[in-house]
């Protein structure tokens, strides 16, 4: 308590002392007579007014000047923000509010103050706190101390300023660098884009004599064709006036033949008569001979009738290719009836070609599912051989299913085409039996009619499958 009440001593003794502040000692009025030859600096206005905002808070409002009264209920960052003005004027033109305010610094900071009030500043201080506390307590050589304070500050932040702007310099030498970096690579890049425009430019300027070049030919081509169709166009007028000559003399010459074809019709009728009983006598004699060596050979009635020698089909060797040709739509499923009512046929039926002409929205499974349910109908009603191939050259793995009772499922192997394998299902068959294979593939169609079998379309077999 006793450490902390003494640099208060003095405190107590200025306010007693401040209604006779003119009857101060000497060297009080010594103190006061020093000034500052320059504006207090930037940075010791801002301490002080911390300093200041700081303190003000702990004073009676009655001790407080008129124009800070206001801020008395602020924060010391508010006062020092809204109050700095004022504070620092006040600081300057109120002796008494200054003392007050360097009491508390000397609460706040008793060994700076010593140190000041003894005339010696401490050297690790900052300048700028040693020179707010020498404003505020005004001891002798305080404006020396003040003016040395901004001094060193000033050449602080000169040399910050300088660093700084040293720092700036090199950056924006770096800069430079990198932009005429950039700027060399982009000069390189535009000669690279302007020789590669002049190559195509000289490209071009080939392409276009080349052009210009075949336009010549092709306008004397066009010439040359044109002469030779006035040409012929005159050669066909020429000879379409001989040729109209020439049908008026074969005209005539009709005309004359007819009048001779008509005159010797009349001699034939006159003569006819002779040459019929010559006739007669003839096919009697012919007749008479043919009998007597029938009963002298004994030959039986001949059984063969010029009808078994005209080239047809017979019902018992019938083949796709033979029937359904009474005018029937490709896609009616009479067709495909009268097809598989062949004796021994084989239907072969190209898988996806069909799932994906009648329902191609539904997943590979499905479909199998779906043709092979309808197959196994068809092949029940008919007692036709039935063979369903599917493409599994793209298979990642085994398809696990069971085929349907009465139809050949059969999958084509790695490498190998469905339409591939039914082409050999199709020559794997003897020569004569009757196979229909349905693809609407154009390729697998000529390549299985060449072989002896009947193509017929996918939608003829849908159609067939959906009645019932």
């Amino acid at each position: 308590m006793d450490a902390a009440t003494e640099p208060s001593e003095p405190q107590g003794q200025q306010p007693a002392a401040d209604p006779g502040l003119p009857d101060a000692p000497g060297a009080g009025q010594a103190v006061e007579a020093e000034h500052l030859d320059r504006p207090l600096p930037e940075g010791v206005r801002r301490r002080v007014v911390g300093i200041a905002a700081d303190a003000l808070g702990a004073l009676p409002l009655a001790d407080l000047p008129s124009g800070l009264r206001p801020y008395a209920k602020f924060t010391p960052a508010r006062r020092a923000k809204y109050a700095a003005t004022a504070l620092a004027a006040a600081l300057d033109a109120e002796p008494v509010f200054r003392v007050r305010i360097a009491d508390r610094l000397r609460l706040g900071q008793p060994d700076l103050v010593r140190a000041l009030e003894s005339g010696a500043a401490p050297a690790a201080a900052d300048p700028l706190d040693v020179a707010a506390a020498a404003y505020l307590l005004r001891p002798p050589g305080w404006s020396r101390l003040v003016a040395d304070a901004g001094e060193e500050v000033e050449r602080a932040d000169a040399e910050g300023a300088a660093a700084e702007a040293a720092r700036v310099v090199e950056k924006l030498q770096a800069e430079l660098v990198e932009v005429r970096a950039a700027a060399r690579a982009d000069l390189d890049r535009q000669r690279a884009d302007a020789e590669s425009l002049r190559k195509e430019a000289e490209s071009l300027r080939k392409r276009l004599r080349g052009l210009e070049s075949d336009t010549r030919r092709s306008q004397a081509e066009v010439r040359k064709v044109q002469a030779e169709l006035d040409a012929a166009r005159a050669a066909a007028a020429a000879e379409r006036s001989a040729a109209d000559g020439e049908s008026r003399r074969l005209r005539h010459r009709i005309a004359e033949l007819e009048t001779a074809l008509e005159s010797g019709r009349r001699s034939a009728r006159e003569g006819r008569s002779v040459e019929d009983m010559r006739l007669r006598l003839l096919l009697d004699t012919v007749l008479q001979s043919a009998q007597g060596l029938q009963r002298e050979l004994a030959l039986p009635v001949a059984q063969l009738r010029p009808a078994d020698l005209v080239d047809a089909v017979e019902p018992s060797s019938a083949s796709p290719h033979d029937v359904a040709r009474r005018g029937l739509a490709e896609d009616d499923p009479a067709l495909l009836d009268q097809l598989l009512a062949i004796p021994q046929v084989h239907l072969v039926v190209d898988g996806y070609n069909v799932t994906k002409t009648g329902y191609p929205t539904l997943p590979l499974e499905q479909q199998r599912l779906r043709l092979l349910g309808g197959l196994a109908m068809l092949a029940q009603r008919t007692q036709a051989e039935v063979t369903c191939v599917f493409d599994g050259q793209d298979l990642d793995v085994p398809v696990i299913m069971a085929p349907p009772r009465g139809v050949r499922v059969r999958f084509s192997r790695t490498g190998e085409t469905a339409d591939e394998l039914i082409r050999r299902l199709v020559r794997a068959e003897p020569q004569g039996r009757p196979v229909v294979v349905v693809s609407t593939d154009r390729e697998v169609a000529d390549g299985v009619k060449k072989a002896g079998a009947r193509p017929v379309a996918s939608v003829l077999l849908l159609n067939r499958l959906a009645r019932p």
